[in-house]
């Protein structure tokens, strides 16, 4: 049976279907792609996906853009993702889903369609790179009783709402986002890059087990529980078992595995100390991945369980708050990466009643500053991820304007944009998308944003989805509030 490969053109948005089926296959998609093209031409893209639109997730591209004429950002100061500074004298080329050049004033081709953007800062899309895109929209009581439907189309309004806030990729890191990840990539809704794990893996009465107890004992040929079949989290003990699961992940299209190495702040079933995974267990995750070029990250807060996490070969520490200097120092001299989360107990915390979620809450709380500090202090790799979860989602610029408390704003906004693109590039031949994120360079994505503020100062300003006037994913432009000669 063919099987549609579904690529969109970076700049048309058609798609293009593999050509490995039978002439008969063949034939039936042309006649499908012929009515699609009818229907866009008599009624719009609106005939197409309106059955989308009440749940808000038809896509909404400010314009089409034809491929023959690129966009040229003029009158701007360009922070690029990775230089610490914002430089004048370039104007930015978009031309086929890509930065295509940097010219100088002027210097651009007469064709281009200029769009103006008013002296004001032009910064690459933001990355968050501990993100569940599944997670987010719903309240954990819904995500563990309601029909899967639901969380599919709350995470699609969830995805647009996403991009809007000027999140051009997410790292998803535990979930089951694949389906909508296709959908955002074919441009049936909008949102932002994924960078899918798949189902969280972890062992028994880990951070992942979602079960309570009065399902205990499992016995063999019992179901999987709800959140196995709906592939939120995957049960593993054993070498065996945890090779399966990480294949499993990889077959559905992972971009990286996410296994739980250690406790939780919410968890009932597994204190925050405790240390999950054997080494030889996380060494299998590993090694799977590994043999597919890609990576394994791992749920940790503790010294201790950080520790086992490097002897295993994991590359990525998601949390780490309670971790030791030595422990840092380990991960700088081990090139392992951090995404750190700004958790400070705060306004944008979770709202917990058990006093042991409460007191360990204040726990990592306190472990926060230091850990920023002792990152810088060591040049750790890190980047900046929110882990927003059932809810909240409106506060993820927010969560990400809190880094310049411990750090200069563009220090901040560098690690959410080009040393959160070096994390992403783990991926290797596993990622997704086929291109540098992170900055604005010649050949990198043309993923970019135009904003009201000055990002040398403050990261106020990303707390109003209002101060964002050009929202640019793949050179396509989702949001555009400037002038330009043809918008």
């Amino acid at each position: 049976m063919c099987q549609a490969c579904f690529q969109p053109d970076p700049v048309t948005g058609k798609l293009h279907f593999c050509h490995c089926g039978s002439p008969t296959t063949l034939a039936i998609m042309r006649r499908i792609e012929a009515d699609i093209s009818r229907r866009q031409m008599i009624g719009g893209m609106a005939a197409v996906v309106g059955m989308f639109a009440g749940f808000g997730l038809a896509p909404r591209p400010v314009r089409a853009q034809g491929p023959a004429r690129p966009v040229l950002l003029t009158n701007l100061r360009l922070f690029d993702g990775d230089q610490l500074s914002l430089r004048e004298g370039t104007e930015i080329l978009i031309e086929g889903g890509r930065i295509a050049a940097l010219p100088a004033p002027g210097q651009g081709p007469q064709d281009a369609e200029r769009i103006d953007c008013g002296g004001r800062a032009v910064i690459p899309g933001l990355i968050d790179t501990h993100w569940h895109t599944t997670l987010a929209a719903v309240s954990q009581i819904v995500a563990m009783t309601q029909d899967i439907g639901l969380l599919h189309l709350m995470a699609g309004q969830e995805a647009g709402a996403t991009l809007r806030r000027g999140f051009t990729t997410v790292r998803d890191v535990g979930g089951p986002a694949f389906g909508l990840k296709a959908a955002i990539d074919r441009g049936v809704v909008e949102g932002p890059r994924i960078f899918p794990a798949g189902a969280i893996i972890s062992q028994t009465s880990g951070h992942g087990d979602f079960r309570f107890q009065n399902s205990l004992p499992m016995m063999p040929g019992d179901p999987a529980d709800y959140a196995s079949r709906q592939g939120m989290s995957a049960l593993a003990d054993g070498v065996p078992e945890v090779l399966r699961r990480t294949r499993e992940q990889l077959m559905k299209g992972a971009s990286q595995i996410k296994i739980t190495a250690g406790g939780g702040v919410a968890s009932q079933y597994d204190p925050l100390e405790s240390l999950q995974f054997t080494e030889a267990e996380m060494r299998a995750a590993v090694e799977a991945a590994t043999d597919w070029g890609t990576y394994v990250c791992a749920h940790v807060y503790t010294a201790p369980g950080i520790r086992r996490c490097i002897a295993a070969g994991v590359k990525s520490i998601e949390h780490g708050h309670l971790a030791d200097e030595d422990t840092v120092r380990r991960m700088a001299d081990t090139d392992t990466w951090w995404s750190i989360q700004p958790f400070l107990a705060d306004e944008d915390a979770n709202r917990y009643t058990d006093p042991k979620a409460i007191a360990a809450q204040q726990q990592v709380a306190q472990g926060t500053e230091r850990a920023f500090e002792w990152a810088d202090r060591h040049r750790v790799n890190w980047a900046f991820g929110s882990d927003i979860l059932y809810g909240g989602g409106e506060s993820q610029g927010r969560q990400l304007a809190k880094l310049a408390r411990f750090m200069s704003p563009l220090a901040a906004l560098h690690r959410a944009t080009g040393a959160a693109g070096r994390l992403l590039a783990l991926s290797g031949a596993r990622a997704p998308y086929d291109g540098r994120l992170g900055v604005i360079a010649p050949g990198a994505l043309a993923d970019l944003l135009v904003i009201d503020g000055d990002p040398e100062q403050s990261l106020d300003w990303l707390d109003d989805t209002g101060n964002l006037r050009l929202i640019v994913k793949n050179g396509r432009l989702f949001k555009n509030e400037l002038s330009g000669d043809s918008i």
